[in-house]
């Protein structure tokens, strides 16, 4: 079965989805493994109150970037409560496969980019 999740990585790090740079984005936030390397931008349009689109840029290993093409695929449509209610377990269950601690940031970049991105949205409308 862990096979299965390790092709998945593989497809999304080679054919990432949602990746490039969202036109008219609201929102953005972007997260740096200092001890790699590994960067990801997430770029956000809300509609709504939920996820209209959503896009990243970034480099790194095939867990930080896969994680990131998961990540935009499992929010579009979701409220921002949805997406702030996020944890790490989500993103490993995703992920499927055990992720060691030291590459346990690289697996988070995009969530923390996201509710990052989400929270500066709020910020400004609360201003």
């Amino acid at each position: 079965m862990q096979e299965i999740y390790k092709e998945n990585i593989l497809d999304h790090f080679k054919h990432p989805r949602n990746f490039g740079p969202l036109k008219g984005a609201q929102t953005s936030a972007r997260e740096v493994n200092t001890i790699c390397g590994d960067e990801v931008e997430v770029q956000v349009k809300i509609k709504a109150g939920k996820i209209s689109e959503i896009k990243f840029q970034g480099q790194g290993c095939a867990i930080s970037q896969a994680a990131a093409s998961m990540l935009t695929e499992e929010v579009k449509g979701k409220s921002i409560e949805e997406v702030q209610n996020l944890e790490k377990g989500d993103i490993l269950k995703m992920l499927g496969i055990p992720i060691s601690p030291a590459r346990l940031k690289c697996a988070l970049l995009a969530l923390y980019a996201t509710k990052n991105s989400l929270n500066k949205l709020k910020a400004k409308v609360t201003c």
